[in-house]
């Protein structure tokens, strides 16, 4: 009888003891910290990125494009919550943040309140606002759920143009035209191109306090009910947990996120305006998740800044010179920053269904390959 020999598998060598590997592990933690001091310094730097900003760093415009773009950062996350994490497809999630500007700019210009009272205001009655309303709507699941969440988006923003006038004749909102903050009732450090920067460590601040409640959040026992009612309701009901207590404390929460996004937007743009209300907004909401990565901690960061970004730019590069010396069939389209935003859109989910957090999944294979030969 001949005795066979098997040889036993290679040992693995773990993680943490493998050179190169352990350390990156080791600094994975603090790559938010770093990015969140690479960002705050950003001010102070004066580097000049031809084709990416009109001017350095620190320039007003380029802080102010940066501001806005941290700011829908901030706010795609908090939808992500409803959307990504609770699997609730919600349009009118506008509402809220129209909220927050419009509530601002009325108690501050209309009404004469100083900002941290009107701010304070606009919050506590946008969050009350998505509080009730989700009370009502998450009565249906679905598109209906859908559906209503729409209407009554569209209810604000017939009531934003409506333009209600007050006892001296004023409009209320300003209607089509918008409704200019008065600067008056600002403290000095927000007034002013000079104090952009303090807009943009604003939103700053915004982006990294949302980023944080959805992180606490997700990884919370309620967080946990969130994803089970995202993947399976029915189930979460037979443990005995009330489905429609946890969506409604999810609705609320990213409504209240969404309406703070509003006043600092407000204070960014220097007032409010009715694109603010369209469900348009919305939708681009929802593109931003899709595009960056739902119910992922930094997709939705990153698809926002970057969808943001691309829609302030892609304006200016329809309208350069490089453009209108095209032939006409290339010319006409790429004026249109909508149809380069959607074939970007189109061609990021074609080739990365998961979004811009996929990236290393899926090209990990091909840099493997390319290393091997």
């Amino acid at each position: 009888m001949t005795n066979s020999v098997v040889e036993a598998p290679p040992a693995q060598v773990p993680d943490e003891l493998t050179p190169g590997r352990s350390r990156w592990h080791g600094l994975r933690p603090f790559l938010p910290l770093v990015a969140l001091v690479v960002a705050a310094i950003v001010p102070y730097s004066t580097v000049n990125l031809p084709g990416f900003f009109e001017g350095p760093l620190n320039s007003p415009g380029t802080l102010q494009l940066l501001a806005i773009c941290l700011v829908f950062g901030g706010l795609a996350a908090g939808y992500d919550l409803l959307f990504g994490r609770t699997g609730m497809l919600s349009f009118g999630h506008a509402l809220y943040f129209a909220a927050g500007v419009y509530g601002t700019d009325v108690l501050v210009t209309r009404a004469g309140l100083p900002l941290w009272q009107a701010a304070l205001l606009a919050v506590t009655g946008g969050t009350i606002l998505a509080a009730l309303l989700g009370a009502v709507a998450l009565r249906t699941v679905g598109i209906a759920f859908a559906m209503v969440t729409l209407a009554f988006a569209q209810v604000g923003a017939i009531v934003v143009a409506r333009d209600f006038k007050l006892g001296s004749g004023e409009g209320l909102t300003g209607g089509e035209e918008g409704l200019p903050l008065d600067v008056s009732g600002l403290p000095a450090a927000l007034v002013g191109v000079t104090n952009t920067v303090n807009l943009y460590w604003l939103a700053l601040a915004y982006l990294t306090l949302v980023v944080f409640v959805v992180h606490r959040v997700s990884g919370s026992p309620t967080g946990r009910v969130l994803a089970g009612l995202r993947d399976d309701e029915r189930r979460i009901g037979v443990l005995g947990l009330d489905p429609y207590r946890f969506k409604l404390v999810a609705f609320t929460l990213a409504g209240g996120l969404a309406t703070a996004g509003g006043v600092v937007y407000c204070l960014i743009v220097g007032g409010a305006s009715p694109h603010v209300t369209s469900s348009e907004l919305t939708l681009s909401l929802l593109v931003m998740v899709v595009l960056g990565g739902p119910g992922t901690r930094w997709g939705p960061v990153l698809g926002g800044i970057l969808y943001m970004y691309l829609d302030h730019r892609l304006t200016a590069f329809g309208s350069s010179d490089a453009v209108e010396n095209l032939p006409a069939f290339l010319s006409h389209p790429l004026s249109q920053p909508l149809f380069v935003l959607g074939t970007v859109f189109i061609l990021a989910v074609y080739f990365f269904p998961g979004g811009l957090t996929s990236l290393k999944s899926r090209l990990t294979p091909l840099l493997t390959a390319l290393r091997r030969r």
